[in-house]
């Protein structure tokens, strides 16, 4: 007995040992990479939302949830990562409807163009949006599904063994949040203030083939699927940005999709007056991405298109929505 209890408290210490080693050893990302956190923050968040918004920045820099709960009463939240790839939007999404049931799901539909063989993003941007996951059958599958050829899969099961050079790179970041990660965005919206205004676009060339790459149109299908099983009402939604280049063909397909399917799809680059959208003060790359002040003009016209299309409730009075709200107004007013 004795000697199985050694034991036992060897193998507690060693899982101790290597736990508090990976914590120190893997990226904080709390000051350095504000985007790093994202994925964390959604287990700390209230789980009563009745709009849930996936897709890449083109989510988290376009939609703010505050706005739309100022604007009417709508709770929401978005769950997006930098160069989010459209197959891990419906992981995120198949583990976020475990633990909640939202009446509405909206996607953003920038990422169906983009796969792992085009896109020139590194392992570090897979990183950002899976590490921070919890263990679940999920992660099992969103690691596959991401993994590019040289990355490994234990890798992600143990981050000792891909991090453990930075022991001669740590910083006081490492030290200051062992703890726990800090957060930046509200309910999954990071703002952003800079200003570069939009300039002269690059020519738009013609495609040789317009057509979703038959594995984001697979994974759009399972996401369909996905909701409907679940009985949540699914939403595609195009940002209103000015660039990368958007195709007529690419709303074609869209718009088939909807139709065969009976959800809606909206173009938001069809509203620019409606929003009421400047680009040289209202983005903060050019018009790839819109800034604190386009996300917030979007936001307003956004509530007005969700009220059209879904009976949402009109949650005005929350007292946990009003105090989120109050410290967003802070951000406002810092801004003005």
């Amino acid at each position: 007995m004795k000697k199985f209890l050694k034991i036992a408290a060897v193998i507690i210490v060693f899982v101790l040992v290597i736990a508090g080693l990976t914590r120190l050893l893997e990226p904080k990302y709390s000051e350095s990479l504000k985007e790093g956190t994202m994925t964390s923050q959604y287990y700390t968040e209230s789980k009563d939302h009745e709009v849930l918004i996936f897709g890449d920045s083109c989510a988290y820099a376009n939609f703010s949830p505050m706005v739309l709960y100022e604007t009417a009463g709508i709770k929401a939240y978005v769950r997006g990562n930098a160069a989010q790839f459209i197959w891990q939007s419906y992981y995120l999404l198949k583990e976020a409807l475990k633990y909640e049931t939202p009446k509405v799901v909206v996607l953003s539909v920038d990422a169906l163009v983009r796969t792992k063989d085009t896109d020139p993003k590194t392992e570090g941007y897979n990183r950002l949006c899976i590490d921070r996951m919890r263990w679940s059958q999920e992660k099992i599958d969103i690691i596959k599904a991401s993994m590019k050829d040289d990355e490994h899969f234990i890798d992600y099961v143990f981050p000792i063994i891909r991090y453990h050079t930075r022991i001669s790179q740590l910083t006081s970041e490492d030290l200051t949040y062992f703890w726990g990660d800090k957060y930046h965005t509200y309910n999954g919206f990071l703002v952003n203030k800079e200003i570069k205004p939009l300039g002269e676009l690059p020519v738009k060339r013609k495609l040789g083939n317009y057509d979703f790459p038959a594995e984001n149109a697979q994974y759009l299908e399972d996401i369909a699927n996905l909701c409907e099983e679940h009985g949540v009402q699914l939403m595609l939604i195009k940002v209103p940005n000015m660039y990368p280049h958007w195709y007529d063909e690419y709303d074609a397909q869209l718009e088939a999709f909807a139709e065969k399917h009976g959800i809606v799809y909206e173009n938001l680059r069809n509203y620019y007056d409606e929003i009421g959208l400047d680009f040289q003060v209202d983005t903060y790359d050019a018009g790839i991405h819109l800034n604190f002040t386009g996300a917030e003009k979007n936001s307003r016209f956004f509530a007005e298109i969700l009220k059209k299309h879904y009976d949402l409730t009109d949650f005005s009075g929350d007292t946990l929505y009003d105090s989120k709200l109050a410290e967003y107004k802070k951000e406002r007013a810092s801004y003005q």
